[in-house]
């Protein structure tokens, strides 16, 4: 039986999009505060990426600064998900060296990191401290500590939600904090340890948990580890080490597992390495069969070379789980300067002190 032509006439155009267009604001509303809430979760300073892997374990550790016999500037630019707008990406220069003869080091951090509609940047200074504990200056024994004081500034524009959502503001938010890492590391010959905890200080940005509670913790520990192995009289070394960070804040934690190899050349060297990272936290989610849940894991293959005082490298980081955002990379090339450098002091396979 179909309905008289005076239902039908009732049912218009007009009372459609009065009923549809107030729905489709709201769950557009929802939708948006889930990704703010979601993005705005990872402002705490520079993100810990594979930026170390190359050769520049002082953008996670500020005790490593001035730790080498050059000092060291390197810039890094790193792309996420080519071809789709207001991707991921990062930029970070860094420089460290020695004061002079002395034992301390010090050093200096940039970066610029935007996600989306929103970003941060900011600036580290480092002083750092060397202890010799060895008898002379060929076996390598020393125990090094940093600290890092940076200004962060926070950046959330939401002049774009205005078209869907009249209750949000419509306004850039922005907050600066002050913030200091501490840590240590310890070298003695082909092996080596570094501890740090970053943003030792409590202060809020614009940080917001799943529950939308802004919370002013943003501390995160991070351990290092590993060794270099190297047979007496060959050109050919190799490089396991791990590296594991934990949020106090959120309890997430995820862990590096790394392998590098390098290969002496009388002007320099050359490298290459793979790193697989493994989040201890997962997420769950509906596959049409029932609540499956998955961990981050990313895969990320380093190559580079170092030619008299140049460094060149290139990583490229796969998210290897079966349910992403987007099946693209994230691309990383990382540009150094050695200067100043010094006689290589020390009998070790130490790439990052000799």
């Amino acid at each position: 039986m179909s309905p008289p032509s005076w239902a039908i006439c009732l049912i218009n155009e007009e009372d459609i999009k009065a009923f549809w267009s107030p729905l489709l604001k709201n769950i557009v509303s929802i939708l948006t505060l889930v990704l703010i809430s979601q993005s705005i979760n990872s402002q705490e300073g520079l993100p810990i990426y594979s930026d170390y892997l190359t050769d520049n374990f002082y953008l996670l550790h500020p005790s490593m600064a001035g730790v080498s016999n050059c000092n060291k500037l390197r810039v890094t630019g790193r792309q996420q998900w080519f071809g789709n707008e207001d991707a991921p990406s990062l930029q970070t220069m860094s420089v460290n060296g020695r004061i002079g003869e002395s034992p301390s080091g010090v050093g200096a951090i940039v970066f610029n990191d935007q996600n989306g509609y929103h970003s941060q940047s900011g600036a580290y200074l480092t002083y750092a401290h060397h202890i010799m504990f060895s008898r002379n200056t060929i076996d390598l024994n020393m125990l090094s500590f940093g600290l890092s004081a940076g200004m962060i500034q926070y950046k959330l524009d939401e002049t774009a939600f205005l078209e869907f959502d009249p209750i949000i503001a419509g306004i850039e938010q922005s907050s600066s904090d002050f913030n200091v890492d501490f840590g240590f590391s310890y070298h003695f010959i082909d092996f080596y340890a570094h501890a740090t905890v970053k943003n030792v200080l409590k202060n809020e940005g614009i940080n917001i948990n799943e529950q939308g509670v802004v919370y002013n913790n943003l501390r995160t520990y991070l351990f290092s580890a590993g060794n270099v192995f190297s047979r007496f009289g060959s050109d050919w070394s190799y490089e396991p080490s791990l590296m594991y960070a934990y949020k106090d804040a959120t309890k997430e934690s995820f862990i590096d597992f790394n392998f590098k190899t390098y290969y002496d050349l009388d002007i320099g060297n050359v490298f290459a390495g793979i790193s697989y990272r493994r989040s201890f936290d997962g997420a769950q989610f509906t596959d049409g069969s029932g609540i499956s849940s998955q961990k981050l894991q990313y895969i990320t293959p380093v190559v580079g070379a170092e030619y008299n005082n140049f460094m060149l490298a290139y990583t490229y980081s796969y998210q290897s789980n079966s349910v992403v955002f987007n099946n693209g990379g994230f691309h990383q090339i990382t540009l150094g300067l050695n200067f100043g450098c010094k006689r290589e002091k020390y009998d070790c396979n130490c790439p990052s002190v000799n």
